[in-house]
């Protein structure tokens, strides 16, 4: 596929058609902001109020990427590219995180930190120690999401250092530069795309969450839209709120194209594709086992021993376990068909991107990205909306509440199979070309088995967000379609700790599973 040609038709119209489905919210987000009329919209604008919820909200998503990337990078490294000891394991572990709704993440981080929760009764016991630290506001809600959103890095990371060309690296390592050399010299800067995805999904995932910032009373701007919907019956003024997040999305796509680059990121001259050779990490071993084991016992082990807490006190009490398995069933299905939809949906997107680049399919790009920085119910209503007044067969089916997955969690298949495919040289694809084959042929036969790490990536991130979304469940599911999601929010909700914890502790097991075999597919398709 040439660059310099038109992109073909079956490319460019599935392409158009994702991009204009996920700007049906903003459409929506448009007309009720014609409600309000101007003068109020810009009354509400230039407030102060706003002004210090945008700061709010821009620095806590810089802070929350910035560390996701610090941890994320070496967490991908350490279990695909080096002799760490279980690292199958830890690369499972590594992902789980994703798994745990912000909800139970938030709620989880109080229990066993805050004054008087689990940890500080320990502590209180074992040493005397009268108070712990104020974990409210920006410092909680910063590790907590932080500690749910860094897998968002670690899985686009894995997908690109597992279809990395070894080549330069491996004459690197002949001219005399040792491991960390080549790492810093070599790998890193093969990994902007993907470290740049992956940072763009945690800011993305940041700007969009409620649960944790409410919970942990931090003011963001996803909590003063679910306040204004809440509190008003005039849903102008949240859509003038989500327009101005929608503003923050298109700033957030601008500072991830310029830290991905125009550079070259696929090997120009002829080879093979080969496993890569494991780097031994010498000394270093066990400490990387340390850090890989603290990740995973403070974003995996805390949440679930927790939730074992409270269920083994249900049982003490006499109170019996009620695991749902319909409600897993239909958590699964959905899941899976939404991983399967956002995939189709982002490849042509990715495609055009990618081989034709140019104004138009920037455009489209971009326009996929939209929904995932939307709350999840600004989402829903608007589909809510669409499919009341335009198409009311699809209203309160499974299939818009797929849709609805795919407009929330889009960029994460989008942004894996993009750093895939710019790791795929243009001159495979076009000796493939020289022998009669159709573009959509060689998307077929050629591209798609060379970026199959980065479906397995993508394909991963939604499946396993879409298991723990929550508010477009509860507005766009088919009436008596039960998730584990929405059984746990029905007992968090009124405070029903223990019947939560079992439906939580299964959303994490069958998260773990699913997570195990889409790392299996990945490693054979490497």
């Amino acid at each position: 596929m040439r660059r310099s040609s038109l992109p073909p038709l079956y490319f460019v119209i599935p392409a158009f058609l994702v991009a204009a489905g996920m700007l049906l919210p903003v459409a929506y987000l448009l007309l009720r902001t014609a409600d309000a009329g101007w003068e109020t919209v810009w009354r509400l604008v230039w407030r102060e109020r706003t002004a210090r919820v945008l700061l709010n909200t821009l620095a806590l998503a810089a802070a929350v990427s910035g560390a996701s990337v610090v941890l994320g990078v070496p967490l991908a490294w350490l279990t695909t590219r080096t002799d760490l000891p279980g690292r199958r394991f830890w690369a499972v572990v590594s992902v789980l995180p994703l798994a745990i709704p912000s909800l139970v993440g938030a709620f989880t981080f109080v229990s066993a930190w805050a004054q008087g929760g689990l940890v500080h009764q320990l502590l209180r016991q074992a040493a005397g120690v009268a108070r712990m630290p104020d974990l409210y506001g920006f410092p909680g809600a910063w590790l907590v999401l932080t500690l749910l959103s860094y897998p968002y890095v670690v899985l686009p990371v894995r997908g690109a250092l597992l279809g990395m060309d070894p080549g330069q690296e491996e004459a690197a390592r002949s001219l005399g530069h040792g491991t960390w050399s080549v790492l810093w010299r070599v790998t890193l800067p093969q990994l902007r795309p993907a470290i740049a995805s992956g940072a763009l999904l945690v800011a993305l995932y940041t700007l969009s969450d409620f649960s944790a910032v409410s919970l942990l009373q931090f003011e963001s701007f996803t909590q003063a839209i679910y306040v204004q919907y809440q509190a008003t019956f005039n849903r102008s003024y949240a859509a003038v709120l989500s327009l101005i997040l929608v503003a923050l999305t298109l700033g957030l796509l601008a500072l991830e194209a310029v830290a991905r680059g125009r550079g070259r990121y696929y090997k120009v001259s002829a080879g093979t594709a080969r496993r890569q050779a494991a780097v031994p990490l010498g000394r270093w071993k066990w400490p990387a086992v340390a850090f890989c084991a603290f990740m995973g016992l403070v974003s995996v082990a805390v949440p679930v021993a927790v939730n074992g807490y409270w269920l083994v006190r249900g049982l003490v009490a006499g109170m019996g376990v009620q695991l749902d398995w319909q409600a897993l069933v239909n958590s699964v299905y959905a899941s899976f068909l939404a991983a399967l939809a956002c995939v189709l949906c982002a490849l042509p997107v990715a495609i055009l991107a990618v081989r034709w680049p140019g104004p138009v399919s920037a455009l489209i790009e971009r326009a996929g990205y939209v929904g995932y920085a939307l709350p999840g119910i600004v989402v829903a209503l608007s589909l809510v909306f669409f499919g009341v007044n335009f198409a009311r067969a699809l209203y309160q089916t499974l299939a818009l509440l797929v849709f609805a997955y795919v407009v929330l969690f889009l960029p994460q298949a989008l942004g894996a199979i993009r750093a895939s495919l710019l790791q795929v040289s243009p001159n495979v694809e076009n000796a493939a070309r020289s022998l009669g084959l159709s573009p959509w042929r060689v998307a077929w036969t050629v591209t798609l088995p060379l970026v199959r790490p980065g479906l397995a990536s993508g394909a991963a991130l939604v499946f396993l967000t879409a298991m723990k979304e929550l508010p477009a469940t509860l507005l766009l599911s088919p009436l008596g379609f039960r998730t584990l999601t929405t059984r746990i929010w029905s007992a968090v909700s009124e405070a029903y700790y223990i019947q939560a914890a079992a439906p939580a502790l299964l959303l994490i097991l069958a998260s773990a599973i699913s997570v195990a075999l889409l790392l299996a597919g990945e490693r054979r398709s490497a």
